[in-house]
């Protein structure tokens, strides 16, 4: 079944063999191995849902990520978002892909989510949109946090594509999941409390050169800081606009 999904998970493998990227897994008996779950991901660069995608495939699950709608006029991933059971999120009327969101999670699917919504330029956990909690509170699912550390050096914001054999280290880190009990904010809080946890011991399994793009600020990197992060983000969004304004 799901052929394209199942080639895309045997290229993303050997993506990974061609280019010496050396992925750790920690924490996976915490994906379920069956039943639906709201998989709330850390969002550092474009490729962060490769690794993701594998630790579910090591439970033998797969994730139906969320994806952002403007992804639907790259030709190739039009064609996987339509076979690979994606979820597509127009940011002006989300009320769809909430509702297709819900009712996977509820048909016992893994749903990945991104908190954050947008990757974040300083590495460091941005603040948290609702949606995950949201979903999980009325498909009575749990949330499973799970980290991505490394994939940043590969492909992010500002950056170009490191592309080659890199021998990049990446980490996927997988933390226990938490029940859809309580209100949405008193979710969030326990989420991102999980998020940073499992952030800070990936990152502490990893070197970080003095200066180096990839690493934070507060890790002696030279990435923005949340503050500056922000304000390149308004700048973005500001840009984006213009452009809609424009065509209009």
């Amino acid at each position: 079944m799901e052929p394209v999904y199942r080639a895309l998970e045997a290229t993303a493998s050997l993506a990974v063999s061609v280019t010496g990227t050396k992925i750790g897994f920690c924490g996976l008996e915490h994906i379920p191995a069956s039943d639906g779950a709201a998989v709330a991901i850390n969002h550092t660069g474009y490729v962060d849902f490769l690794p993701a995608g594998l630790a579910a495939r090591r439970r033998r699950r797969r994730l139906r990520f969320m994806l952002k709608a403007e992804m639907n006029d790259v030709p190739v991933v039009r064609f996987l978002i339509r076979h690979t059971g994606t979820i597509v999120v127009d940011r002006q009327a989300g009320a769809a892909a909430y509702a297709d969101a819900v009712r996977s999670l509820r048909s016992g699917e893994l749903v990945g989510v991104y908190p954050e919504a947008t990757i974040s330029r300083s590495f460091e956990l941005k603040d948290f949109k609702s949606g995950a909690a949201r979903m999980a509170l009325e498909a009575q699912v749990p949330i499973v946090p799970l980290i991505v550390w490394g994939t940043q050096r590969i492909w992010t914001k500002d950056h170009p594509r490191a592309v080659g054999r890199k021998h990049f280290d990446v980490t996927v880190a997988v933390g226990a999941p938490i029940s859809p009990r309580g209100t949405v904010e008193e979710l969030l809080v326990t989420l991102r409390r999980d998020m940073t946890g499992l952030l800070h011991d990936a990152q502490a399994g990893h070197d970080h050169p003095p200066g180096a793009f990839w690493v934070p600020r507060r890790l002696g990197g030279s990435a923005p800081t949340p503050a500056e992060a922000e304000a390149l983000d308004a700048a973005e969004r500001a840009r984006r606009a213009r452009k809609r304004t424009g065509r209009a």
